[in-house]
């Protein structure tokens, strides 16, 4: 019973870490859909067909909300990359795709049916490209995880609270994609260059 006490505390707190660094991205009138804070400087990553070539109001755990701007946006890998003029945000540590396996353990986080930052645990499936496409080419974390429209954008992140995948589709019954890290590692170098590197 000690055992499940502890393993509950540890997810608790991960889970209570990783939602100060997820935002909602809204229309002003009501969300639909999540990211995450890459850059303490205003930097957030979400999904190519969240942000859908609009620079969306953000809105922070703590309740502010900004304008934003578009820096980047690339439907091939599913990814947009965001600017807000606020600094001192909180980031999660970043973590390494091709370091998980079959079994780790995994928290998705996001905002599903408009419930402000949940959480669902569960299992990494694989990683590569799945037998189904789903009209992505590349490679994707498969999860046992059953994602929920409002996950997409929102991060994956391992059993120690690193950031391993951004959140993007569901492929069948209780199993959803993320992009790996790696790919958004490589996505915002890129377009950004420099100015992507996390602090």
């Amino acid at each position: 019973m000690n055992l499940l006490n502890e393993i509950n505390q540890t997810m608790t707190a991960v889970i209570q870490t990783v939602q100060q660094s997820v935002v909602q991205l809204g229309n002003g009138r009501r969300g639909f859909g999540a990211g995450t804070i890459w850059h303490s400087d205003g930097l957030i990553l979400t999904n190519a067909h969240v942000a859908q070539r609009r620079a969306p109001e953000v809105t922070l755990a703590d309740g502010r909300t900004f304008p934003s701007q578009l820096l980047a946006y690339d439907e091939s890998v599913d990814l947009a990359a965001l600017y807000i003029a606020a600094n001192q945000l909180p980031t999660i540590e970043l973590g390494h795709s091709r370091q998980l396996k079959t079994g780790d353990w995994v928290i998705a986080v996001g905002h599903p049916w408009g419930i402000v930052g949940a959480a669902a645990a569960g299992t990494v499936i694989a990683v590569g490209q799945p037998l189904e496409q789903n009209g992505y080419r590349g490679e994707l974390v498969q999860l046992g995880i059953q994602l929920r429209p409002g996950h997409s954008g929102g991060p994956l992140v391992d059993g120690n609270g690193r950031l391993v995948g951004i959140n993007t589709m569901i492929s069948g019954p209780q199993v959803g994609l993320a992009i790996p890290v790696d790919v958004a590692k490589k996505f915002l170098k890129e377009k950004l260059g420099s100015a992507a590197e996390t602090v």
